[in-house]
């Protein structure tokens, strides 16, 4: 046989066996393992409620009133007061497109947004405009947290319990319980997961 043809057969055995191992063997093994020993995070931890996916614990998302037009882009979206709110996100929380707004400390644009937001969420939630904690003000990296802070959940409360007509000691200690610790119990600062405390929210009678 040629030494070209056995080449290429070399080649091509060597091609077919890669594409078996790493294309085939691998990704199995992997996703056996994943759905074995954690398949709610493989799966994409849904959050459900009344039998419906409504979300991702580990992403966050708005929660606003529906839109009077929803066909004009230009309306603003307004928050729906009987939710806890997320902080804000520089990509409208978008999975496909996750980044922050690359504007620095400097920046006039960042100033005036935080300034803005300070006087929006103060008169939202009834509270002192220097009270509003900073991630009530500020986007995440990702833009995708779905966690805030226990500060600014706690902000919240008066304002989901007028509404909800639900005790502010029992949203307390919903807060309390969707509180995650630090990251490795020391990076990081604990928060609040928006996500599954709305969901506990809303089942509360």
């Amino acid at each position: 046989m040629p030494t070209i043809v056995r080449t290429h057969l070399t080649a091509l055995r060597a091609l077919l066996v890669m594409t078996v191992l790493c294309g085939i063997a691998y990704p199995l093994l992997i996703t056996g393992i994943s759905q074995v020993a954690f398949s709610d995070k493989a799966n994409g931890s849904i959050v459900k409620a009344d039998g419906k996916d409504v979300g991702s614990s580990l992403l966050g998302q708005n929660y606003n009133l529906p839109k009077k037009n929803p066909d004009d882009p230009k309306e603003d979206p307004v928050p729906d007061p009987k939710w806890f709110q997320p902080r804000p996100s520089a990509n409208n929380y978008a999975g496909d497109n996750s980044g922050a707004s690359n504007l620095g400390p400097n920046s006039e644009d960042l100033l005036k947004a935080v300034n803005d937001r300070r006087a929006a969420v103060a008169a939202f939630d009834g509270v002192d405009p220097a009270s509003v904690p900073a991630d009530a003000l500020t986007a995440s990296g990702s833009g995708l947290d779905p966690h805030i802070s226990v500060a600014y959940a706690k902000e919240q409360v008066n304002r989901v319990a007028r509404e909800r007509n639900i005790p502010a000691d029992t949203l307390n200690q919903l807060i309390d319980k969707y509180t995650e610790g630090r990251s490795l119990g020391f990076l990081g600062q604990e928060g609040v997961n928006v996500v599954l405390l709305n969901k506990a929210v809303n089942e509360t009678k």
